[in-house]
């Protein structure tokens, strides 16, 4: 299957968390409406779901291929950080089979849209939770898979995690100390932390394994995705 599932109320927060889904005409007339109306009436009524289901099935598997090689079959517990609708996910899963997925994102819609760099504070979110997992099972994940945590409500997830993404949120739109402490209990040594940066060099200092595996030039920030394992203390 080249497409995803996709309903409408989801089509809409994923052109939200995915800007590049959509082409200039929609660009044009959301600067020239404004956020607001763009969000609560075009998209309603003139987005076309299944073709942003193509568009981000197909953004979804480029993802992939930067990160496949480095997950090992005896990885089984993922964690996702502000990964939006969990596209990127359900294809991990289409691909390697007896998976455990566990999400943290945020249940509301930010009155203001953001990209690049926002600062020490993970305020932003373009996410609906039960939107989120309806979109996860449309597209072949099991319930008995999926453990979503509403950043602001829930206790959040304290197991070792073999492997944990977080692309283009994590120390791209806020810094990475929002979660640092976190993150030093959920991982092991061998832990394998996915994410987008705009100051790779720095995490050598916070880690001892970092390795650039991608860089972004078409990014507002421009941009490099690294493999980080091993905190230093």
């Amino acid at each position: 299957m080249n497409y995803f599932i996709l309903p409408s109320k989801a089509a809409r927060l994923i052109v939200l968390q995915r800007i590049e889904l959509i082409g200039p005409f929609f660009k044009k007339l959301r600067k020239l409406f404004g956020r607001y109306i763009f969000s609560n009436f075009i998209t309603k009524y003139f987005l076309k779901s299944e073709l942003i289901g193509k568009k981000y099935h197909s953004i979804m598997i480029d993802e992939f291929s930067t990160i496949k090689k480095f997950i090992k079959e005896e990885d089984k517990l993922f964690l996702s950080i502000g990964g939006g609708m969990g596209g990127l996910e359900v294809i991990i899963n289409q691909s390697l089979d007896n998976k455990n997925y566990s999400f943290i994102e945020r249940n509301y819609v930010s009155k203001k849209v953001k990209y690049g760099w926002g600062g020490k504070i993970n305020d932003e979110a373009y996410n609906n939770l039960s939107v989120q997992k309806n979109f996860l099972q449309m597209n072949g994940m099991q319930n008995s898979q999926i453990n979503i945590f509403d950043y602001d409500k829930d206790s959040l997830p304290v197991t070792k995690f073999d492997v944990i993404i977080s692309l283009l949120s994590l120390d791209y739109h806020y810094d990475f100390e929002v979660y640092m402490d976190y993150l030093k209990k959920v991982c092991k040594s061998d832990t394998k932390i996915i994410f987008d940066t705009i100051r790779a060099d720095y995490f050598i200092k916070v880690f001892k394994n970092v390795e650039v595996i991608k860089t972004q030039e078409n990014t507002v920030h421009k941009s490099k995705r690294v493999l980080c394992s091993n905190f230093l203390d």
